[in-house]
């Protein structure tokens, strides 16, 4: 794990929550919402940041509006592993 050290104004510190450990918190959120949205981290990516599960990541960024990246492949691969569910039963 890389730690990062970030300097802010006290007055911008303040209004991302009361401890450090809240500031530090908001400011991870922020990132992985922003960086995922640019296309710069992965879903996986987004969840190994925040400690959440696939399911957790993808709930939180749909609570934040970030439109899922998903792609042809995904959607390809999604199907292939649904269809071996349910020609399975």
């Amino acid at each position: 794990m890389v730690e990062v050290t970030v300097k802010l104004p006290e007055s911008v510190a303040r209004s991302l929550g009361e401890t450090h450990d809240e500031m530090a918190h908001r400011l991870l959120e922020n990132v992985a919402v922003e960086e995922y949205r640019a296309g710069h981290l992965s879903h996986r990516q987004v969840g190994e940041m925040l400690g959440l599960d696939y399911w957790q990541a993808e709930t939180f960024l749909l609570q934040h509006r970030v439109p899922l990246n998903h792609t042809l492949a995904d959607l390809e691969a999604d199907r292939a592993t649904l269809d071996k569910i349910l020609d399975g039963k």
